[in-house]
């Protein structure tokens, strides 16, 4: 039985692999400073541990493992990475050296490292489309990028040096059912599929900017797929993960109102904005065979009758207009 650690499994996209794994027959430890919110998961043993300590992250490896998944950060939407950078910085990349010192001393054979394309510059919507090497010379565009492309340059030298086999993928927006939806670290599709859920038919709701950014938006099932494809390929180059849809956020309120079946204007107001648009190549993940088979509309379906439930179960949350 394939042994497999899961770091960060108290987080969102953590839990859904967690699940696949289960799923797959391997023996999982999920580990987090805080247990799941939503869900119980389905490994075999969930230890909380403080990652951020290096003697957390050696008893998180201890037993020895076949795989390793790092998705471990301090991470949130724009309204968390514009207002916590230092958080950010000094958490997350002590939460990776620590981990990755932890796992080639422990002589692990394999380790993915969940990335960012947080680590890319700021685009113009009509840009081509950006390769992996374009994230250099580098120039992200907030903090949080700035860290994951050092937690990758850290990632790879450590395989280099001990010999293990090292994975990158670099996520991008990713969205699904048992994820943070409000108190300010959820991410855009959240945010705005519960917006739209404590709005009534014909309601008005609050978009920074207008929605005129634009985004890629990737399922977290379709995610996790991407994940495992490349971890156990041999592609060890960093690799960008997502669907090619590319929508502004004021196209996402049309196609969460659309699953609601909701009229829904758009109020504008100032908030962190973020870059102004995203454009990926897909090529080196979609020459593992990795085809995304939700759509926005198809994704959103499934999340926003869960997003719903939890505003009608908790009432109109804390931060709401």
């Amino acid at each position: 039985m394939k042994r497999v650690l899961v770091a960060g499994a108290g987080g969102f996209i953590g839990g859904h692999l967690v699940g696949q794994l289960s799923a797959e027959g391997c023996w999982v430890r999920a580990v987090d400073v805080v247990e799941p919110e939503f869900r119980d998961l389905p490994a075999d043993e969930f230890l909380t541990l403080d990652l951020r300590d290096a003697d957390a992250c050696r008893r998180a490896l201890d037993g020895g493992f076949d795989e390793v998944y790092q998705l471990a950060a301090d991470m949130g939407g724009m309204e968390f990475i514009s207002s916590a950078e230092c958080e950010i910085m000094r958490n997350s990349a002590a939460v990776n050296a620590n981990m990755i010192a932890a796992a080639a001393d422990a002589g692990i054979d394999r380790y993915f490292l969940a990335s960012s394309v947080c680590v890319y510059r700021d685009m113009a919507p009509e840009e081509p489309r950006l390769s992996e090497d374009d994230a250099y010379p580098a120039n992200p565009d907030n903090e949080y990028g700035w860290e994951k492309l050092y937690a990758e340059r850290m990632v790879s030298a450590f395989a280099r040096r001990h010999g293990f086999e090292a994975r990158i993928g670099r996520f991008e927006n990713c969205y699904g059912p048992f994820g943070t939806w409000r108190g300010g670290r959820e991410k855009a599709p959240a945010a705005i599929a519960r917006k739209v859920a404590e709005a009534p038919d014909g309601g008005t709701i609050d978009v920074f900017g207008g929605g005129t950014t634009i985004r890629t938006f990737v399922y977290v099932k379709d995610l996790v797929d991407a994940v495992l494809l490349l971890a156990r390929s041999d592609e060890d180059r960093p690799t960008n993960i997502g669907p090619d849809e590319r929508v502004t956020i004021a196209e996402l309120v049309d196609i969460v109102a659309d699953v609601a079946g909701k009229r829904i204007d758009i109020r504008s107001v100032d908030g962190p904005l973020g870059v102004a648009a995203r454009n990926f190549s897909h090529e080196r993940i979609q020459s593992l065979g990795w085809t995304p088979q939700y759509d926005l509309r198809r994704g959103m379906g499934e999340t926003y009758p869960w997003i719903a439930e939890q505003v009608a179960r908790t009432g109109r949350s804390p931060d709401a207009p």
